[in-house]
């Protein structure tokens, strides 16, 4: 097995990436309320808060804040992307194939993360979260991408309805 070199802080808070391995599927925007129902599946079996989160047609992006006491995210994310194959097979998804080691063709065996470092690299990455559909020409405008934590975050008050206009805002961002 391989041990991947990963930042684990015990009740940290992680950017994670996940990709399908078809690129070019919108599998998750087809099934954003499943990949949200599996996400409140995980959260029940292994707690985590989600302050964001974006749904696009072949990835995600979230901010995952872990118990004080756990460090494991990996273990989330893997039972995360095992819940949302098995309900995509429960409903006859025809997308879900096998390969012959038994592994499903949905997602990329590997994610990206990064250990959020302080409230500007907090703030960074909500903004990269919510900006993202604006980013790959999805939508004219942030408040028109329907699969965001954008929309929780403008009921809150914790930003305008027109945050980013239509014109994008500049988001340092490291990698995708």
């Amino acid at each position: 097995m391989v041990i991947y070199r990963r930042a684990r802080v015990a009740g940290a808070c992680y950017f994670l990436t996940l990709a399908l391995q078809d690129r070019g599927s919108d599998l998750l925007s087809r099934h954003a309320a499943q990949v949200r129902q599996c996400l409140r599946v995980v959260q029940v079996q292994l707690p985590f808060r989600l302050p964001a989160l974006v749904v696009l047609p072949d990835h995600l992006h979230l901010l995952m804040v872990l118990p004080p006491d756990e460090a494991d995210y990996s273990a989330r994310v893997r039972k995360f992307k095992i819940a949302f194959v098995a309900m995509l097979r429960q409903q006859g998804a025809h997308e879900v194939l096998t390969n012959a080691k038994g592994e499903a063709n949905v997602w990329q065996r590997r994610f990206w993360e990064h250990l959020i470092r302080d409230e500007q690299d907090y703030c960074n990455h909500v903004d990269y979260i919510h900006i993202n559909p604006l980013k790959h020409g999805l939508v004219a405008r942030v408040q028109d991408w329907p699969y965001s934590s954008f929309h929780h975050y403008v009921r809150r008050g914790l930003l305008p309805i027109d945050w980013a206009g239509g014109a994008g805002v500049e988001i340092e961002h490291a990698g995708e």
